[in-house]
């Protein structure tokens, strides 16, 4: 079963998964992307690892080099990362590059492995510390990302060798951890291993790696980890400071915690726990009311990576970093797993078109840690890091992103959960689905096998009036947003679905409680979030742009722009500050008149385009004036 979240067996999960192999992309949007993904940026992202000396850390702890080990004690987790994302490319390709480095890295795994199974390469032989000497040492994180990465490996190559690895070194920490006598009773200070773990135990039966992620669950909010970093940074910062049961928000470090969040749910679809249930509700809620950017971007923070307080989303200063995107779409997939509910398949939507995807460049090759909201022209695009958790983040989302798209259930149901042209095997169903989406909103589903069963299509939240027709003729059922529209019924083949999902362009306004964004506006359309460049607005000012409520915004088809968009366009009026203003902060409020300004054209662009041209300002939320 070539998935990312096998819950195949999961005796909680509403929904089974579609395997990565079942699905092929046609699509003119993400397939490319995949491919360049493959063919661009996991071979510069490798190349990196080798000139960062990410390899070279294993070579000296497998005695094949000389040297010490160097860099952030947490970069073997890039390479695992990197090797989980080729083998998901490679669950759709063929690329024998890829094959012969996933190999080599399997080789050099194998000579760093400790007798005992121990595999983090800081500690082995002591090199930079004793193993299991510092929490935040990120030993079972890393742990975690191996152990993702081999489950991969085995799951499209049907190979038992990165799982041995990874079997050894899960044993190593089962018998390490846990409660009682001689055992080490706390978690790992940056949670990962909890969702691997139950990965593990999926693919193997072996009902203790289960049993390690719950004791990995159940440790944290004890306080067992002491105060991190030495107290300069707060006290949620690892979510070590309350039990989980008792929480009712997303706190600290974002990725850390959506990754933690990500595992309970996994324990979840394994163990009926009503109240760990309901604390993830809890902070799933108050999360998208008051802690999540209208791109799907969390954390804002940049100290200490993390979430702030209801309505704190600055736009110049959001970190929103491109992992903590990522963590959200996985942990969104796992609540739909859990639940079948709609609106946690429309966070994922926002979340890959928007958040994570403006962390990667249109080309493949440079990277977003931070993806601000605005820009005063500063900020470029990276092809590495120093903290490099990123770029093989967005590659193993890219890669695997086929299973995604899909779901089934036990009443042989098919659910179509994101849009994309191409064709899915969906247990018995075959499916072929045409559209231009995101561009256009028009659905065409051709069901190309015979059988009785429920289709169940996504209307997102944003597609009120959306339309459904089979074989041309009104179904009569419920076409609601934010829901699953259901089709029940004997299929033949050659039978045609369309869905009609209107892409108007929208004006969004923020919570009042959301100060920075009062009197603004963010444009959207379908799926996208949409922002202006300086570059398409004359060099005015972003900032000082106002979009005239109720003026007419049209969208219009750029192939020539940014490889190939859909832009939005409207008469604005660029009105800078008056004169007066210059040289003064703070002035009477009643002799403060509007500024001189000129009308002029906007343009705005998706968001997740940005920044691939000269530097310039850049702003998603657009002031919008009373009427003049």
């Amino acid at each position: 079963m070539t998935a990312v979240v096998d819950t195949s067996l999961s005796p909680q999960a509403r929904l089974r998964p579609v395997p990565i192999r079942a699905v092929r992309l046609t699509d003119t949007f993400w397939e490319p992307r995949r491919q360049l993904n493959r063919t661009v940026s996991l071979r510069e992202q490798h190349r990196m690892l080798e000139e960062t000396g990410r390899f070279h850390n294993l070579r000296v702890a497998a005695g094949l080099e000389r040297g010490s080990s160097s860099g952030k004690i947490f970069n073997d987790s890039d390479v695992h990362k990197w090797m989980e994302a080729a083998c998901w490319q490679l669950a759709t390709d063929e690329d024998s590059w890829l094959v012969e480095r996933v190999d080599a890295i399997l080789e050099l795994l194998e000579q760093a492995q400790e007798p005992d199974g121990y595999l983090f390469s800081p500690f082995v032989r002591g090199l930079r510390g004793q193993r299991w000497s510092d929490g935040e040492a990120h030993e079972l994180y890393c742990a975690g990302h191996l152990f993702q990465a081999a489950v991969a490996h085995h799951r499209v190559t049907g190979s038992d060798r990165a799982l041995g690895i990874s079997r050894r070194f899960a044993d190593l920490i089962c018998a390490t951890f846990g409660e009682g006598r001689g055992k080490l009773d706390r978690p790992d200070g940056h949670p990962e291993i909890e969702m691997a773990l139950v990965e593990l135990y999926r693919e193997t039966g072996d009902a203790g790696y289960l049993e390690q992620a719950c004791f990995q669950i159940d440790a944290r909010g004890h306080k067992r980890l002491g105060e991190p970093y030495a107290g300069w940074i707060s006290a949620d910062y690892n979510q070590d400071h309350r039990p989980l049961r008792e929480r009712d928000r997303p706190e600290g470090h974002a990725v850390r915690d959506l990754y933690l969040q990500s595992g309970i749910t996994d324990r979840l679809l394994e163990v009926a726990d009503p109240a760990l249930q309901s604390a993830q509700m809890r902070i799933w809620e108050s999360l998208v009311r008051g802690q999540v950017y209208v791109t799907g971007g969390v954390g804002v923070r940049d100290v200490s990576e993390a979430f702030g307080r209801d309505y704190e989303l600055p736009n110049e200063t959001a970190y929103a970093e491109t992992c903590a995107a990522v963590a959200l779409i996985m942990w969104n997939w796992r609540l739909l797993q859990l639940t079948g509910e709609a609106r946690f398949a429309d966070l994922i939507e926002t979340g890959l078109y928007n958040g994570m995807l403006s962390g990667v460049s249109i080309d493949g090759r440079e990277y977003f840690y931070a993806n601000p909201l605005a820009c005063n022209g500063g900020l470029k695009r990276r092809p590495w890091y120093l903290v490099a958790c990123c770029p093989p983040n967005i590659a193993r989302t890219l890669a695997s992103l086929p299973g995604y798209l899909y779901g089934a259930d036990d009443e042989r149901g098919v659910w179509i959960h994101q849009y994309a042209a191409g064709q899915a095997t969906v247990g018995a169903a075959r499916l072929a689905v045409e559209t231009s989406y995101p561009w256009a909103g028009d659905v065409r589903v051709e069901v190309r096998s015979a059988g009785t069963f429920a289709l169940r299509l996504r209307v997102p939240g944003w597609a009120s009036d959306a339309r459904l027709t089979v074989n041309g003729a009104d179904p009569s059922v419920a076409v609601e947003a934010g829901t699953y529209a259901v089709l029940s019924r004997d299929w033949r083949p050659g039978d045609v679905v369309e869905l009609s999902l209107p892409m108007r362009v929208r004006r969004l306004a923020s919570h009042p409680g959301l100060l920075e964004n009062a009197g603004r506006v963010a444009l959207t359309r379908g799926p996208l979030v949409y922002c202006v460049e300086q570059a398409d607005v004359g060099g005015a000012d972003p900032r000082f742009l106002e979009v005239a409520a109720g003026s007419e915004i049209k969208a219009s088809r750029r192939p020539d722009l940014l490889g190939g968009v859909t832009v939005l366009e409207s008469p604005a009026w660029a009105a800078p500050p008056e004169a007066a203003w210059n040289g003064r902060l703070y002035r009477e409020a009643e002799a403060v008149r509007q500024g001189d300004g000129e009308p002029v054209r906007l343009t705005a662009i998706p968001y997740f385009a940005w920044a691939n041209r000269e530097a310039g300002r850049m702003q998603v939320w657009l002031r919008e004036p009373p009427p003049r």
